[in-house]
Parts: structure tokens; C-alpha cells; sequence
């Protein structure tokens, strides 16, 4: 290939959240990184996917050369070791292809057939466009990928009773106290992740709790489920007032520290207080683990609990993978066509000013057009051939002579 469509990142098959949430990147940092790696020499198109369970680069570029001058530049701008790289993963071709549709489809999460990828995915994929990042390769494998993530939604059974990362949270809760109807749950951060978690805990009837940092943001959610609304600053001071605490925010700071949650220890007379930290970066300390009245999990614990949910799931994921591998084999097509685009212009274009002229030519440029995008592969040598004949005038052979030689008959 001309260009190598890849796929290169880390996830939570690969790497520990503590590699993960070095590479993390918010919406901003999409913004602010994605324009000078998009300058980088020989790479051509380029998305980022940041979620909380991956950190992934998608894009078509001319060499490997400058893939890995790509990789080892976001790892600089972020700041983040290149021993990274060690957990990470690279796939090109139609492998790379076939990850692409299965993170959009829901199949590569940690929680099979979620589909609050499918919104981070399009956002992606937005920002990206918007900063001129994409082009025919990206745009159509974006078009691809909502398609096979619609397919694989509608024709199997993988999206029954769909539950995502903020559901399992909860289902981890459940399993602490059992009947969550009196326990005090605060929720700390208002974006997506944390209101799939409220709605479920209202469902249960959890006396619930919200604190953000715009206030206001708060105050809407807190209507809107019918809970409480603590104000940020006054966190520290009424911590020891909650159960469980869930945390979600695009914070990339700790948000509770140690020496917070010991004192809030301290204040509800050492009864147990839990956390969830479901951010990536993680906002929650990872020492608050060594006091014995506090129990923390993070966003790889819950990994536990997903499995224990997908048992049904995985028999429909094998389904799934049938339609993945029948997109990509569509897309590869359609890529291989892609790529003899130019020798097609090439013909076009050598021979426009005899095409009027000569009815005969026309005809056979035509048929010889139609018999390389047939297969791509046959494509160089079948133009050497045209070439050759027409050079030769001999226009009164019929191209499928000029096919056989292609195919050495």
C-alpha cells in the first residue's frame, strides 16, 4: 500500500491505568495536540480516541518511519515516559481496520457491547475533522464504523440490557451494602459518565448527592434525579457525611487526598467509607488505600465485575466479529480501489486528446478502467500492457487479450 492505514495506543487490555492516565487526553488536549501531529512528515490523516479504558491513535500515513515519529511525539507532549511504548499496542492494514469497528461496535470495551462508545467515538472523530486532520480514508472508515456498530446493535443480541462502566460502579456498590435504599452516595463530577451513575443509583433509591465545579451543573442534575447538591469547596468538610463516594471528573489532579479522607475518617468515628474512582487520570489518591477503614477501587477493579456480567454477552460477540470481518473486507475493497485512483487519472489523462478522435480508444480505456477497479491488484500491469498496445496501435485487439497477458495467459 501507498499508505498504511494503523491503529496504535494503549487500553486496558494492554496497559494499567496508571500508564493509561499518563496519556490521557481531555477535549482540550485533543485540540492542542492533534495540530502538530498532523504535521509530522508522512503522516497524512490522523483521530485521537480518549476514553477511560483506551488512548488511541488512528490514522493513514506513508511509513513506519513516521508512525513512530508520531508515537514518540505524543508520548513527549504528554509529558510521559517512552517506556510506554512496552504496553502499548500497533496494528496496520486490515487488523487495524477490523480494532476501528470493533471500539466503535462496543466489542474491544471493558464492558462488551456498551455504547457510550459509540458518543465518544463521533466526538473523536468531530474534533479531528475540525481541525482538518481527516481525510477520504478517515472519513469513510468513520462511515464504516457507525455502520458496523449499528449492524452488530441490531443483529445480535449484544446490546440486551446494555450497561456501561458507570453501571458496573454501581453494581460494585450493590455488592458492598447490599440494599443501597439508606445508604448516602456523593457524586463527585457532573459529565456523562457520572449522570449514567446517578440515574442507576436512583433507581435504587440511594440518597444521592452531587458535587461539581460549576455549581450550576450541579443544581440541574440534582433536579433532575431528585437528589442533593453539596458545593465543591465545602467537599472536604462534609466528606465524612458519605457511604460511598463515586468520582468522575476530567480532573487531571487528585481531588481527594490522603490527608482529607483521614480526617473525614476520623470525624464518622472510623466506620468504613468507599470509593469508586472511575476518572482517568485517577482523582482520587491511591495512598487513602493504606488507611484500614477505607476501601478504594479503581477504573481496573471494576474490570472484575464486567466479566461477570458479559457471560451471555460473549456468545453474541462472536457474531459480532462475523460482521466486523465482513465490513472490513467491504472497506479494504473499497481502499484497494482507493489507491489506484491515481493510475486511473493517469490514463485519463494521457490519452484525453486522442479519446475524442478515436471511438475505438475511448472504448478501450474505458473497459481497462473498469477491469482495474474489477482488481486493484492487477492494476500496474495491466497499464503496462495498455500502454504497451496503444503505443503499439494496435486498438483492434480486445482488452480481454490485454487481461490474459495480465494474468501471464
Amino acid at each position: 500500500m501507498m499508505n498504511r492505514i494503523f491503529a496504535w495506543g494503549v487500553n486496558f487490555k494492554t496497559a494499567p491505568v496508571e500508564d493509561r492516565e499518563l496519556l490521557a487526553c481531555s477535549r482540550d488536549d485533543a485540540y492542542y495536540l492533534l495540530p502538530p501531529l498532523k504535521t509530522i512528515d508522512g503522516i497524512k490523516e490522523l483521530m485521537l480516541l480518549s476514553t477511560c479504558n483506551r488512548v488511541e491513535v488512528y490514522g493513514v500515513a506513508e511509513n513506519y518511519e513516521a508512525i513512530d515519529k508520531l508515537v514518540l511525539e505524543l508520548i513527549r507532549l504528554k509529558g510521559a515516559d517512552v517506556k510506554i511504548r512496552k504496553n502499548s499496542f500497533f496494528l496496520e492494514g486490515d487488523k487495524a481496520v477490523a480494532h476501528v469497528f470493533r471500539v466503535a461496535s462496543g466489542l474491544e470495551s471493558m464492558v462488551v457491547g456498551e455504547t457510550q462508545i459509540v458518543s465518544q467515538f463521533k466526538e473523536a472523530y468531530r474534533i479531528a475533522k475540525e481541525l482538518g486532520c481527516t481525510g477520504k480514508v478517515l472519513n469513510r472508515l468513520y462511515e464504516k464504523a457507525l455502520r458496523t456498530a449499528k449492524r452488530v446493535r441490531t443483529e445480535t443480541g449484544i446490546g440486551r440490557n446494555a450497561i456501561s462502566v458507570s453501571y458496573v460502579a454501581v453494581e460494585l456498590a450493590k455488592r458492598i451494602f447490599g440494599n443501597l435504599a439508606n445508604v448516602k452516595v456523593l457524586l463527585v463530577g457532573a459529565g456523562e459518565m457520572a449522570e449514567l451513575s446517578a440515574k442507576y443509583l436512583k433507581k435504587l433509591k440511594a440518597h444521592l448527592f452531587i458535587t461539581n465545579r460549576t455549581y450550576e451543573r450541579a443544581v440541574e442534575l440534582a433536579k433532575e434525579l431528585e437528589g442533593n447538591v453539596l458545593r465543591f469547596e465545602e467537599l472536604a468538610d462534609y466528606l465524612h457525611e458519605f457511604d460511598i463516594v463515586i468520582v468522575s471528573t476530567g480532573s487531571k489532579k487528585y481531588i481527594i487526598d490522603y490527608q482529607m479522607v483521614k480526617k473525614a475518617i476520623k470525624k464518622r468515628g472510623y466506620k468504613p467509607i468507599f470509593f469508586i474512582d472511575i476518572s482517568v487520570p485517577r482523582n482520587v489518591d491511591p495512598a487513602i488505600s493504606q488507611i484500614d477503614e477505607v476501601f478504594l477501587y479503581d477504573i481496573d477493579d471494576l474490570q472484575d465485575v464486567a466479566e461477570k456480567n458479559l457471560k451471555e454477552r460473549l456468545k453474541e460477540k462472536e457474531k459480532g466479529e462475523i460482521i466486523v470481518w465482513d465490513e472490513v473486507g467491504k472497506f479494504m475493497k473499497w481502499l484497494q480501489v482507493l489507491e489506484v485512483e491515481d493510475i486511473i487519472i493517469r490514463i485519463k489523462e494521457s490519452w484525453s486528446f486522442m479519446q475524442d478522435n478515436n471511438p475505438m480508444l475511448k472504448r478501450l480505456i474505458h473497459k481497462a478502467i473498469e477491469e482495474i477497479r474489477k482488481d486493484p491488484s492487477l492494476a500496474e500491469k495491466l497499464v503496462k500492457i495498455f500502454l504497451q498496445e496503444v503505443e503499439d496501435a494496435n486498438t483492434g485487439r480486445k482488452l480481454s487479450y490485454v487481461h490474459n497477458r495480465a494474468n501471464g495467459a
